[in-house]
């Protein structure tokens, strides 16, 4: 049996995976995913992902040019307002509101679990003619070469590739293969991820509120059984987070409405509960021979401000570009530099940023609160700073527009 050819390999299936092999397949290259555990498109199901990705405006216009997001608008909700709230133990709350009508026509960003995204990206996949998905499969070891690299799968098949694109997560084999080093920083908080329903309408506003020990972010989802309903990424410290995840449901309703300080009424569990440790991370570089890396291969960031996947997409349409930009280059030593000169210093800038907003989200004590609230005033009340860092938060100008090492069994889920 002869190695079977294609122009790139995806390693690793999550949500970025997935959409890279779409991407690619759909701008012309023949593109072969592998991830050895097939994706969980039921939320009901054990090891279902019940997170929610908002995906931003330059996201979403990746997304529509490359025919994805007729398949995921049905179900998008969009969020027209970011709300962020300083809730003091006492009861006394801080909150202002950054409308997307100040900064573009549309929405600041549409919502989806990320459960029904992995299902609706494999259907897609499916009718893809360049595109050939393996659930079950793991890419095994690889030899990149300075004209081509080899993939020996865990079937047993052998590849030919120009490119690999590694996106198998935080943990990735293959970055540790190529000897690409990881700067990890832990917080010692985890996040709960899980949906509610409430009595009162969301009105398609995103609400972070601000406490010691992290966020507490609502972020709007269609109505279930008749009632509004919303995504929720609860970050605190890691026993505090055991503790929560092991309450009883009625325990679990009263904790978690409190700590919303009321806003939507009482919140009532919708899904079962996961939990998810929270760290920041970066690679020395982004690429190794013949191989790119992305999404938490390449960076990981805590569930601050709707960053983790939308930067991932940002690598894939940098990616996707370089490659357009030249088919005889694909894979080349010096297509990949440029990768990482286009993408490392904008990911650590936004690394720490995210990181400085974490560290200062999580503390407590009596003065942090007082400072946070006027932070939230100062950002907000001063037009120019509003605009600009909303302008920062969507990663690009809106658009004004209507509308040979064994690393098979690595693969982490990603972080919204």
């Amino acid at each position: 049996m002869g190695d079977d050819r294609f122009d790139i390999l995806v390693s690793g299936g999550g949500i970025a995976g997935l959409m890279a092999t779409a991407i690619f397949a759909q701008s012309g290259f023949r593109t072969l995913c592998t991830d050895p555990t097939p994706p969980v498109t039921d939320e009901a199901s054990e090891g279902a992902d019940l997170r929610s990705t908002a995906f931003l405006q330059p996201a979403q216009a990746l997304l529509a040019e490359t025919g994805l997001w007729d398949r995921l608008a049905p179900f998008a909700t969009p969020l027209q307002t970011m709300r962020i709230v300083e809730a003091a133990g006492d009861g006394a709350t801080v909150a202002r509101a950054f409308e997307a009508t100040d900064v573009s026509e549309l929405p600041f960003g549409w919502n989806l679990p990320n459960w029904l995204v992995r299902r609706e990206l494999t259907q897609h996949l499916s009718g893809l003619a360049n595109a050939t998905f393996c659930p079950g499969v793991g890419t095994k070891s690889v030899l990149p070469r300075s004209t081509e690299a080899l993939a020996w799968l865990s079937d047993g098949r052998r590849l030919r590739v120009q490119l690999i694109v590694a996106a198998d997560g935080r943990n990735s084999g293959i970055r540790q293969a190529l000897g690409i080093p990881a700067q990890t920083t832990r917080y010692g908080q985890k996040a709960l991820a899980f949906a509610v329903t409430h009595p009162r309408p969301h009105g398609f506003v995103s609400t972070e509120i601000h406490r010691s020990g992290g966020p507490f972010t609502l972020v709007p989802l269609p109505d279930r059984d008749g009632l509004p309903a919303s995504a929720v990424v609860w970050m605190t410290d890691g026993p505090d987070a055991v503790r929560l995840s092991a309450l009883p449901d009625a325990a679990f309703n009263a904790e978690m409405t409190a700590r919303a300080a009321g806003l939507y009424g009482p919140l009532t569990l919708a899904s079962r509960r996961t939990i998810w440790p929270i760290i920041s991370q970066i690679a020395a570089r982004f690429h190794g021979e013949r191989t790119a890396l992305i999404a938490e291969a390449a960076h990981v960031v805590p569930p601050i401000g709707a960053q983790g996947l939308n930067m991932s997409l940002a690598d894939i349409r940098v990616l996707r570009d370089l490659a357009l930009g030249g088919r005889d280059a694909l894979g080349n030593a010096s297509m990949l530099d440029r990768y990482t000169q286009s993408r490392w210093p904008e990911v650590r800038a936004r690394l720490a940023g995210i990181d400085a907003l974490n560290r200062v989200s999580k503390s407590g004590g009596s003065v942090v609160p007082a400072l946070r609230a006027q932070g939230i005033k100062l950002i907000h009340d001063i037009p120019p700073v509003r605009r600009a860092l909303m302008h920062a938060g969507l990663g690009a100008a809106p658009q004004k527009t209507s509308s040979t090492t064994d690393f098979s069994r690595d693969s982490a889920p990603s972080t919204s």
